[in-house]
């Protein structure tokens, strides 16, 4: 293989989907079969393989690969010597941080940490929930578990520590959380001897860049109208812009156009009031990437 190829391992599981879209809108064309591990991509650049994200720092730091996305969760159980490029704000249903919590039955007698002395805790987080149990001076068995951790306790472990995005499947097995061992997101980690490559450093750097600037784009919108001169300071007092507003001449004589990225979640709130500002034409689009 040349040596001006990327080796790139993407999570394969719970991450994998919403990575393909991240990468789609940063303008990178992702397929896979459900067979394949090997998948294809539209840059003779990028060699990309599927890596369950548990494994990925292990394989990044081995040099197996080059770089690789994961979560932060797993390269801090692994104690994995990477280098850290950046980190991105997504996860498997959106863009806030994973937990990795303590959880018991609702009508456990289990209240804290320290309640734990003594009993089973089931979890796929082995090595860094015996590190969160020894810094609270607490002796329990920590068992790894293969999966449906949720249904173990009460017969079959006393607690779990287990991830959670929106807490809707702790709730729906009934169980609360005691605590929250680790908040995680999205890693895009390197290899330490790839980092000091100077093509697959820019390499990534480039990659990571328009990652980025899918994600910062996920919550943002792009909005354009016009508005009579007489009305542009009113309209601009209604607009709190990403950026200063790009501002235009229209064929009307007394008119402008103004254009400018705002959070999608105030655009409701905000419209009306552009309206009344003397806006018209308001248009509202969405974006791929907003590269600062």
């Amino acid at each position: 293989m040349s040596k001006d190829i990327l080796k790139l391992g993407l999570p394969k599981g719970s991450l994998e989907e919403s990575t393909y879209r991240m990468f789609k809108k940063a303008g990178f064309q992702i397929t896979a079969s459900s067979r394949s591990y090997f998948p294809m991509v539209d840059d003779p650049q990028i060699s990309p393989m599927l890596i369950r994200a548990q494994e990925m720092a292990r394989y990044v730091e081995d040099g197996v690969l080059d770089a690789g996305l994961t979560g932060r969760d797993w390269v801090l159980e692994q104690g994995a010597k990477v280098v850290e490029v950046a980190e991105l704000r997504y996860a498997k249903a959106g863009l806030k941080p994973v937990r990795w919590v303590l959880a018991v039955p609702n009508d456990s007698k289990i209240q804290k940490v320290k309640d734990l002395e003594g009993k089973r805790i089931a979890t796929e987080l082995v090595g860094y929930t015996k590190k969160y149990l020894k810094q609270n001076g607490v002796n329990a068995t920590v068992e790894f578990s293969w999966g449906a951790t949720e249904v173990k306790p009460p017969l079959l472990a006393d607690a779990i520590v287990e991830l959670t995005e929106t807490g809707s499947s702790l709730h729906a097995n009934n169980l609360r959380v005691v605590d929250t061992l680790l908040e995680s997101n999205t890693l895009f980690i390197a290899n330490k001897q790839s980092w000091e490559d100077s093509f697959k450093r820019k390499k990534i750097e480039n990659i990571v860049m328009l990652l980025q600037g899918a994600i910062t784009a996920e919550e943002k919108v792009g909005l354009k109208m016009n508005v009579e001169s007489k009305n542009l300071k009113k309209l601009l007092n209604v607009l709190p812009a990403l950026q200063t507003p790009t501002l235009g001449s229209l064929s009307d004589a007394g008119w402008q156009s103004v254009e400018v990225i705002v959070d999608e979640k105030i655009v409701r709130d905000i419209v009306p009031q552009l309206k009344e500002a003397g806006a018209s034409g308001i248009v509202e689009y969405p974006l791929n990437k907003v590269i600062y």
